[in-house]
């Protein structure tokens, strides 16, 4: 039933784009079924694995290695939430893609990227990850790129880019693990590498880059920092209910793997704990910055995204660092996990319904949108006060452990103590900068009124796009009533995790504890005693301040929002595209030409001086028997024509000594050819060729 997950959303998505040829109202209604029957038997199976039942599958030597799956706590947890966005997602979409084009496509990505994301999180084995990861990597390709606009596509290049080369060196760092461990096992990892390090002591060096490989490919996938570039540049293309699960679920991927690595392979290692601490930090901080700045609200939701993932990542680092007093650590990820997944379902969606009624994104177009719209106003605000970490909402309850966790390690950290202070300040200040990013956007689409167009001052004459639905006795609304209860069901998950810490979050975080090998709850946290609360209330300060100051004061001219960020400062445009167009292509093509050209001189220097007595100075007269007899044949052949037809004109040729001639230039040439570099590699293509034709027959054979 495990396979079914993975394997069933992906033929439901050919159905889905057969089917939309046909009736698109059925291949909407198809989609929804197959997202409710899928979080139906996520659950189903996780009830059978907390009864006690051994729930995996294991299907050896497909693919090379075999592919297993299976069910813990964590996958438990990240399984139900995937499908539950899916679920909410595929409602929302139904109103969203009405218009767009393409739709059966969509639908038909849209479920296999489902598949392939659940095959994720319930791999048992690296290399099913990465099977599944590599899928789901192309499969949601197609939503960045769905609108086919320019900026959509270059979005789309950028993420497949970032997917593909991080792919790539993601597979590296596998190999170098088999070929320490002998098995991708996440389960064995631990116990394996802890008898390789004692029997082989530089097998640690040896992991630590197998590791780093790994950290890039699955780092580049959830947004972490330099890898981030991605995620403010797909999410303002893709279609809303697409950003909603490339924020909220698929970042959450990578996670999966950096979690794998940091808590499976590296576990209690504070050198590895440390250098992820540093990278959350920064991408915490940056993803904030840029969100401060942005006046695009899918872009400010995308920045907020990547500063998320940083806070993430900061209580991954914490874990290694306080080692097997690591609770408040492991609490705080996995908590901020699944929080980070359900906030972004809402802000996306509730972005999604304010797009689709204005066609627009900048925030100067879409002010005033959300005035008097009671149930947007309210989904949004449990989002944007719970990513925030306001008292009584989920989000800061999982802020406050994290906070916690570094303030714990702050009094053990002796001569570090300081730079733990500096980490600390930062904390807090972005915490303080997401609910200013956050209060923006709020105040600028349900406080502010719209622009008026009329010229009379009161902004009652507005109309935005004359799109809305109607209700019977006229009045507007801005979704229909499936959107309106998928956004209502996602916001009230989050209310409800705010409203019970203890009961659901405490339970939540206590079920992931063996997948992160992490020390088992000490005592329950007050998380509302002064000493906790007071970090929160420090951010919300910092925050205010920055928004009445900083926002209001610098980023506004004239009453409207300005995007201060300069354009130059593109990190893809300013590094990574120069670096892989243009420097590394011609630094390669430089140094391989100079081997190539190297070869080639070398090889004729050799025959001119050491072999220089194997070339002759003068055609050689004689070959081998072959063109001795062919030559005689010739020569004799010539000889009756110059007797006979040609008597007139008689041709004086020597084929005897020609093919001679020839025989030899065409050993010369090939033994310089095979020689070289080009012919090298050339072989080295075809070997290649016919290895991956030999695979696919093996495959299709296996299948068969």
């Amino acid at each position: 039933m495990l396979l079914a997950l993975t394997t069933g959303p992906m033929a439901a998505g050919i159905i889905a784009y057969v089917l939309g040829h046909y009736s698109k109202k059925a291949r909407d209604f198809f989609a929804d079924a197959v997202t409710l029957l899928e979080i139906g038997l996520l659950i189903y199976l996780s009830v059978k694995f907390m009864g006690g039942s051994d729930v995996s599958f294991y299907a050896p030597d497909l693919c090379g290695l075999g592919i297993s799956l299976t069910l813990d706590g964590f996958r438990v947890i990240y399984g139900i939430v995937g499908a539950f966005m899916w679920l909410c997602t595929t409602v929302f979409s139904r109103e969203y893609m009405a218009h767009y084009p393409r739709t059966n496509r969509y639908y038909m990505f849209f479920l296999m990227t489902l598949g392939a994301t659940v095959g994720v999180f319930l791999s048992a084995d690296l290399f099913t990850t990465f099977l599944f990861f590599e899928i789901m990597s192309f499969t949601s390709y197609t939503w960045v790129a769905h609108d086919e606009t320019k900026e959509a596509l270059r979005a789309a290049e950028t993420y497949i880019a970032v997917a593909v080369i991080g792919g790539m060196v993601l597979l590296m760092g596998l190999f170098l693990l088999y070929s320490i461990t002998g098995t991708l096992s996440i389960d064995m990892l631990p116990s394996i590498l802890g008898i390789a390090r004692q029997v082989d002591p530089s097998a640690g060096v040896r992991l630590y880059a197998a590791g780093a490989c790994m950290l890039v490919g699955f780092g580049a996938k959830a947004g972490m920092f330099p890898l981030h570039i991605w995620l403010p540049k797909a999410h303002p293309v893709a279609p809303a209910p697409a950003s909603a699960l490339l924020s909220g679920i698929l970042t959450k991927s990578g996670i999966f793997g950096v979690l794998v690595i940091s808590c499976g392979m590296f576990t209690y290692d504070p050198a590895w704990g440390f250098l992820i601490l540093i990278l959350g930090v920064i991408t915490m901080f940056g993803g904030a910055l840029l969100g401060i700045f942005s006046i695009n609200i899918k872009r400010t939701l995308a920045c907020s995204s990547m500063s998320q993932i940083g806070f993430i990542l900061t209580g991954i680092g914490m874990q290694g660092l306080l080692g097997s007093q690591n609770c408040l650590a492991v609490r705080g990820t996995i908590l901020h996990m699944v929080n980070h997944s359900l906030i972004k379902l809402v802000l996306f969606m509730a972005a999604g319904v304010i797009y689709m009624n204005l066609h627009e994104l900048d925030l100067n177009k879409i002010r005033g949108f959300g005035r008097g719209k009671i149930l947007l106003t309210a989904a949004f605000l449990t989002g944007g006060l719970s990513i925030s970490g306001i008292p009584g909402f989920s989000g800061y309850v999982s802020k406050t452990l994290l906070h916690e966790s570094i303030v714990e390690y702050m009094h053990e950290a002796g001569e570090a103590a300081g730079t733990f202070r500096f980490i600390e300040a930062v904390f807090l200040f972005t915490g303080g900068m997401t609910l200013a990013y956050m209060l923006k956007i709020f105040v600028a689409v349900f406080v502010e009124k719209p622009e008026d167009l009329s010229g009379h001052g009161d902004g009652s004459s507005v109309r935005f796009s004359g799109q809305e639905p109607q209700e019977p006795d006229g009045r507007t609304v801005p979704m229909s009533g499936g959107s309106a209860a998928a956004l209502s069901l996602s916001a009230a998950a989050l209310l409800i995790l705010g409203f019970g810490p203890y009961r659901f979050m405490d339970r939540i975080a206590e079920m992931s504890i063996p997948f992160m090998h992490g020390s088992g709850f000490r005592e329950n946290v007050n998380y509302f005693a002064f000493s906790n609360i007071k970090g929160g209330l420090i951010s919300i300060a910092l925050g205010l301040f920055m928004y009445f100051v900083f926002i209001r004061k610098l980023l506004m001219v004239d009453g409207k929002y300005i995007d201060a960020w300069p354009g130059w400062l593109d990190v893809e445009d300013l590094i990574y595209r120069p670096l892989l167009q243009y420097i590394i292509p011609f630094l390669l093509a430089f140094v391989l030409r100079i081997f190539d050209r190297m070869t080639d001189h070398i090889v004729s220097l050799t025959e001119r001086t050491l072999l220089k007595e194997v070339e002759p100075r003068r055609p050689l007269l004689f070959g081998n028997a072959f063109t001795h007899a062919l030559g005689i044949f010739m020569n004799r052949i010539v000889l009756l024509l110059n007797k006979t037809v040609r008597r007139k004109e008689p041709k004086q040729i020597n084929y005897e000594e020609k093919l001679a001639f020839s025989l030899e230039t065409i050993v010369k040439t090939s033994r310089l050819t095979s020689r070289s570099v080009s012919f090298g590699l050339m072989m080295f293509s075809f070997g290649c060729m016919f290895t991956l034709v030999y695979l696919m027959v093996v495959l299709l054979l296996h299948v068969g």
